[in-house]
């Protein structure tokens, strides 16, 4: 009789204190994810890395121009009318202002260039030496350019003789070249039509802004499609991809998939609660820890990153299915006492509850230290997320239901279920060890068992991919090697430099056909040095006129028709030297935002990138031709990815290894035993060799999500074999009530974990398709290895 009193006294002064409290927290989470940024962007799944050469990689990928650049294909009907489909969406194109480049093959959108390197082609042309403007140099240039009147390329140099006989903007232009542009036809750039390619036209676009602003890029992917859309040309589709595209449409479909896996896995758990507690009220309550938890985790994630995932968000569904177990262990193991059912289980349950929270969160604390920040916030959204659903648990759902759940739905056949399989699973404790001896078995065998590349964590589609390889080999060729010398200094002056020393390494690689060519910011934007000494090397108009009259004695130009060269050599002995601010005013600047980086402390990185000859660069050959040049790295993407993968895949395995070991010393350190210690690591140990098993039997190449799905499995089935030890040796009865509330949440963490599994997303379904399986072997095996040694019945 002097309990009620005493509950009324705790209920009286305590509810209203902690439900206001949770409510202030809660809205304060509210407040602080409606300041929250919340973003798609795929490169949060690439490694951090501190490595110099490793960053530059990693920086072009998020924020350079291959971040920003689409390629667009224009299929179907006539080769005219697409070759005029072409020229009228890149005028379209050039004229929204939200593109730097339109590249379509045709001379005009390159004559702000042209232009650039006209004005300042006696600053530009490498053959500008005071040799060259002797009275053999000038006769052998102007022969030189009077030998090419007579070829195709003669149309263009006609009206620049009098200005250039020299041929030095035909000298740039070269330069210009690519080694291996796209074929042209009607003007303008089409497809190969090799392999089977359907006839095209195809460009590129450069958008303008940051690769990291996907609502520029959408805006950007938009205007193509309605710029097109306006043509009104009948038997034309079109077809845009690149790194824009992947972006906007995995915004686009992680969007979808959190929203259906939300909407879904709340749906289903209901149903599964309800059908469970027979009390809608019951279900309301034991949805409290849920939200109570994704919130905590995103206010977390917002506080330490700056900005929230999608995929965290998606990941952020599997919390219903585990947050919500703490609320159901409370809500069917403190009924049965009436009046002191939250104390009750204060004192028998929540140690173990605690205790299994601990080790989850020693194991998701690996996350923490996986190198992709992507990874780190889902360690932190795991972490901060069940501490706010454990102490939600524990301080507001007594405050609200202080004898648990009243209503016996389902619970009485699950506890019954439960009982049969717990009296039947210590019998087959040696066919599990068998199996796990088997998988030991297959995993040893295995060869190349981790293997998943980058690419594993894109939802880009093989489709999509495909379509991409398609249109970048009409432009490309298909031989790019993925290959880029990168160059840092300083400041511009000192790496551009620098760039000039590593382009003439690499040009007498050409030279020997090791590579098929190289780009550099250099052709158009010397340094000043460089600029300086081409300037000091033009005679003055005198002794200019003398070498040319003789020059051109006897010959067939006559000195008098080349006085408008004698005026631009004048011109450009004075003309101001450029410098990246001009270059950047001007038409230039695509060019040098594409080629060079200038860091917030001033230091420069230029960017040549290298055309290989075959299907790959010898990349050891470029870097030993380098080897002597400062601050000067050749870059092999996709093995540097590779390289980054693999490294940080080994050092995943190395931290996942010792959460697992932190989760031992853990339960040792709680347990004390070591007979105990060892009955309740068998179960984990097992259902991470039978998941490792599984994977390897079905050929599943395994990577870092597919570790992060391990540790998951140790971090949940800990709580199933703590709660059978504390059943074992704590005193506790193992009664219908409790047996129903694990089976329960098992079902609910397997369901949540399945729902990902079937996802879109790989970085979501990779972890899915580990956790869901794994989940439930860890219960069958604390069954089988841990089962309590009394099973009385309780009446339901």
């Amino acid at each position: 009789m002097n309990s009620a009193p005493g509950l009324a006294a705790l209920t009286t002064r305590h509810r209203a204190a902690v439900l206001l409290l949770w409510l202030v927290a809660m809205a304060l989470a509210g407040w602080q994810i409606t300041r929250t940024p919340f973003t798609a962007d795929l490169s949060a799944f690439l490694p951090a890395t501190t490595d110099a050469k490793q960053q530059v990689l990693i920086d072009q990928i998020r924020n350079g121009v291959p971040s920003r650049t689409l390629f667009i294909g224009i299929e179907g009907s006539t080769v005219e009318a697409r070759a005029g489909a072409s020229k009228q969406l890149a005028a379209s194109l050039r004229s929204s202002g939200r593109f730097d480049q339109v590249s379509n093959g045709e001379n005009d959108a390159w004559a702000g260039v042209g232009q650039w390197m006209v004005e300042r082609r006696y600053l530009l042309s490498p053959a500008v030496t005071p040799e060259r403007f002797t009275a053999d140099g000038l006769r052998e240039g102007i022969n030189e350019t009077l030998s090419l009147l007579g070829t195709p390329a003669g149309t263009a140099l006609k009206p620049l003789l009098e200005q250039d006989p020299t041929g030095e903007v035909q000298r740039i232009a070269e330069s210009m070249i690519p080694v291996k542009s796209p074929r042209t036809d009607g003007g303008v750039w089409v497809s190969r039509e090799a392999g089977g390619t359907p006839p095209r036209a195809v460009m590129m676009a450069t958008i303008r802004g940051d690769g990291a602003d996907l609502d520029a890029q959408q805006a950007a992917i938009e205007t193509v499609r309605q710029s097109f859309a306006q043509l009104q040309a009948p038997g034309l589709h079109l077809l845009v991809s690149g790194a824009p595209v992947f972006s906007v449409d995995s915004r686009a479909q992680i969007k979808a998939e959190v929203e259906w896996l939300a909407l879904t896995g709340t749906l289903v758990m209901s149903a599964l609660l309800l059908a469970a507690f027979a009390s809608p009220l019951a279900l309301g309550v034991a949805m409290l820890p849920v939200a109570s938890g994704i919130l905590a985790g995103i206010v977390a994630v917002s506080l330490l990153f700056g900005n929230v995932h999608g995929i965290t968000l998606g990941f952020g569904a599997t919390l219903i299915g585990e947050a919500v177990d703490y609320a159901i262990y409370y809500l069917i193991q403190a009924r049965g006492h009436s009046g002191t059912g939250w104390r009750h289980w204060l004192r028998g349950n929540w140690p173990t509850v605690r205790l299994g929270l601990l080790t989850s969160l020693c194991g998701f604390t690996a996350l923490l230290f996986s190198g992709f920040p992507g990874l780190q916030q889902l360690g932190v959204f795991s972490l901060a997320g069940l501490v706010g659903a454990v102490l939600t648990t524990r301080f507001v759902l007594p405050v609200l239901m202080p004898d648990g759940a009243r209503g016996e739905g389902l619970r009485r056949p699950m506890g019954r279920a439960a009982r049969a399989a717990i009296a039947v699973l210590p019998r087959t404790r040696w066919l599990w060890l068998a199996l796990g001896l088997a998988s030991v078995v297959l995993v040893v065998q295995r060869e190349g068992l981790w293997k998943a590349e980058l690419s594993s964590l894109s939802p880009v589609s093989k489709e999509a991919l495909a379509l991409d390889a398609s249109l970048r080999a009409d432009i490309t060729s298909g031989s790019d090697g993925g290959a880029f010398v990168v160059v840092q200094g300083p400041d511009a002056e000192t790496t551009l430099q620098r760039a000039e020393a590593a382009a003439l390494r690499l040009e007498d690689l050409v030279n020997t056909q090791t590579i098929a060519g190289v780009d550099s910011i250099t052709r158009f934007l010397p340094s000043l040095q460089t600029q300086r000494q081409r300037q000091a090397a033009l005679p003055d108009p005198a002794a200019l006129e003398v070498a040319l009259a003789e020059a051109t004695a006897n010959g067939p130009l006559r000195a008098t028709r080349l006085t408008p060269f004698v005026e631009a050599v004048a011109q450009a002995r004075q003309l101001p030297l450029a410098t990246p601010d001009m270059a950047r005013a001007s038409a230039l600047a695509p060019l040098l935002d594409a080629l060079t980086l200038q860091h917030p402390d001033g230091h420069w990185t230029v960017l040549l990138p290298v055309q290989a000859s075959g299907a790959t660069v010898d990349i050891e050959k470029v870097r030993a031709a380098l080897a002597d040049l400062p601050q000067t790295q050749a870059i092999d993407v996709g093995g540097e990815l590779g390289r980054m993968y693999s490294r940080y895949l080994s050092e995943a395995r190395g931290q996942a290894a010792l959460g697992g070991l932190g989760v031992l010393l853990l339960m040792a350190v709680a347990l004390r035993q070591g007979r105990r210690v060892l009955a309740v690591s068998q179960p984990l140990l097992l259902a991470v060799l039978l998941c490792l098993g599984g994977l390897a039997l079905l050929q599943v190449p395994m990577g870092i999500l597919h570790l992060v799905g391990l540790l998951l499995v140790v971090a949940v089935g800990s709580n199933y074999a703590l709660f059978f030890d504390m059943l074992q040796h704590g005193g506790g009865v193992a009664d219908d009530d409790t047996l129903a509330s694990l089976l329960l949440a098992n079902l609910t963490t397997v369901i949540g974990f399945g729902l990902i599994a079937v996802s879109d997303i790989r970085a979501l379904s990779a972890i899915g398709a580990v956790v869901a399986p794994g989940a439930l072997l860890a219960l069958v095996l604390a069954g089988a290895f841990v089962s309590p040694a009394r099973t009385a019945a309780q009446p339901l």
